[in-house]
């Protein structure tokens, strides 16, 4: 099943782990604001009656961080995007976004060979949109089955970020209560040290 269809048949809880852990995987772009997003995931554990606080409480700590970066205020404005209602409707907009907006930014640090895709602190909502759709919707494909579009193939983090948002869709799928969501959130930690390492390689070699 293509991720688009795994959005479609999500309910509230999966949509809102989903968003967030697309979120929090990109996190490492906003340097010591790593944590910022912890006390929502226990909002999504606890669906309506915690989801709303918190996300505030999450916004407010997001508002706060010092950004420059118009990646990662692209991140902080997603955030901000996220609804305050415990509703699938909306919460299934929003994810879609994020899945989008994950998927854009890790396309802007993948490397594909020798060849930078991108250019790091410049992706805005949309840059790649078409390429993008065509991996989430399991329509492109590279000559060994990776997400891809005509002869190019998507590099090592867009494979492994689509990768993660299928499989943390399908465990919250088949997976309830605080299992589901734990298994979610280490594949989000996963992929964040993965973004993290390749964040820190970048500012290396620019200094």
């Amino acid at each position: 099943m293509s991720l688009v269809e795994l959005i479609v048949q999500a309910d509230e809880r999966g949509l809102a782990a989903s968003g967030v852990a697309c979120l929090d995987r990109c996190l490492p772009l906003l340097a010591d604001e790593g944590e910022v997003l912890r006390p929502l995931w226990s909002g999504v554990a606890d669906g309506q009656e915690t989801w709303a606080p918190r996300l505030a409480v999450a916004r407010e700590a997001m508002e706060a961080a010092v950004i420059s970066d118009e990646t990662a205020i692209l991140v902080r404005k997603m955030l901000a995007a996220a609804p305050s209602e415990w509703a699938a409707e909306p919460l299934r907009g929003w994810s879609d976004s994020c899945s989008v907006v994950a998927l854009e930014i890790h396309q802007q640090f993948d490397v594909v060979g020798d060849r930078v895709i991108g250019a790091p602190g410049t992706v805005e909502s949309g840059a790649y949109s078409g390429w993008v759709e065509r991996c989430r919707t399991g329509v492109a494909a590279g000559p060994d089955g990776e997400p891809g579009i005509g002869p190019f193939v998507a590099g090592p983090l867009v494979s492994g970020e689509l990768r993660r948002q299928i499989q943390i869709l399908e465990i919250l799928a088949e997976t309830a209560g605080a299992a589901g969501l734990r298994q979610a959130l280490d594949l989000s930690t996963e992929g964040q040290r993965v973004l993290r390492a390749v964040v820190s390689r970048r500012a290396r070699a620019r200094n």
